[in-house]
């Protein structure tokens, strides 16, 4: 079983997995990997991933059967494995636990060739309502205390099939970043009163330079100190400090992600990307400091030695630049 290790200097964790060595795609360098070939994601193909957790089908459609639209299978090979009870040991000055959580895989279509940039508006709601349903659902397992949500999208931004989907893990401690982002806003929130991410966004509209796009209810933006060129952010314009669907709708959300992912597309020539979803811990979703949101990077440059070194990022693209390209982008 996977293990989860915490670096005593640090505090961060990572997690130790066997089971992912078993991908033999792990070790072979990009230049020997196939390109199309069997998927393991399209219809008809369903009975070599694991059976489904859930799916979007027509009412009496067999389970793990075509008819699909929309499908969540566990991971084939897990980052951390669903059955035990959680552990936590020392050895000496070290903390560990053993490799509990959950490792589930959404595949937004049916249709191998579709991204969350090209299908219809209708499936990339699907696949945020997806994301919210699993989410939910995970919070009943007194085990986990944060899910994350991300997507990879292209082999340099780790994605090992082509076929687009997103991938989200329920762990048993909150990750090292988002709760250095929670303990930031609660600190600022205990100074100023505020949440500020809603300060952000407040000054992002009236200042003008590094917004995207916005519609009714969210924002997208190049965040003021990007890590990478055309870094995006979307977050809600209203304070919400847990993902969620405001007045049981999600077709807002569809709207600007699609769109933001359009535009990436047009002006980058479909780039590798990832996004990531930050949202409040489950024993604390409804507060008045954190604010949830959707990070998005290109992968447009590597990181390499200074930044593993130092943590400084060299962004060659400033945010303004990059929201302008993306305002005047055509799609």
């Amino acid at each position: 079983m996977s293990e989860l290790r915490k670096d005593p200097i640090v505090g961060r964790w990572v997690i130790i997995s066997v089971e992912r060595g078993k991908r033999p795609t792990d070790f072979v360098s990009p230049s020997q990997r196939k390109k199309g070939g069997f998927c393991p994601f399209c219809p008809g193909h369903e009975h070599t991933a694991p059976p489904e957790i859930m799916a979007f089908r027509p009412s009496g459609s067999p389970k793990d059967s075509p008819g699909w639209t929309l499908r969540v299978v566990p991971n084939k090979f897990p980052a951390l494995q669903i059955h035990g009870e959680l552990s936590k040991t020392g050895e000496g000055i070290f903390d560990k636990m053993n490799g509990i959580g959950a490792h589930e895989v959404v595949i937004e279509t049916q249709d191998h060739n579709l991204a969350l940039s090209t299908m219809p508006l209708k499936a990339v709601e699907d696949a945020l309502w997806a994301y919210y349903m699993r989410l939910n659902d995970l919070k009943k397992d007194q085990r986990f205390k944060y899910v994350l949500i991300f997507k990879n999208e292209g082999e340099d931004a780790g994605a090992s099939l082509e076929h687009t989907h997103t991938q989200l893990i329920a762990l048993p401690i909150v990750p090292k970043l988002v709760k250095e982002e929670i303990d930031a806003a609660e600190k600022y929130f205990d100074f100023k009163d505020r949440c500020i991410f809603c300060d952000v966004i407040n000054q992002e509209l009236e200042d003008g330079r590094r917004v995207i796009y916005e519609n009714k209810g969210y924002l997208a933006l190049a965040p003021f100190a990007p890590r990478a060129p055309f870094e995006t952010w979307i977050l809600p314009k209203k304070h919400e400090s847990a993902f969620y669907p405001p007045d049981k709708d999600f077709s807002l959300l569809a709207d600007i992600l699609q769109r933001i992912l359009r535009q990436i597309d047009r002006i980058l020539d479909v780039p590798p990307y990832n996004f990531i979803v930050h949202t409040s811990p489950f024993y604390d979703e409804a507060n008045d400091y954190y604010h949830w949101h959707i990070e998005i990077m290109p992968k447009l440059t590597k990181i390499a030695g200074f930044e593993w070194g130092s943590g400084f990022y060299i962004n060659p693209t400033p945010p303004e630049e990059a929201a302008k390209f993306m305002r005047e982008a055509k799609i």
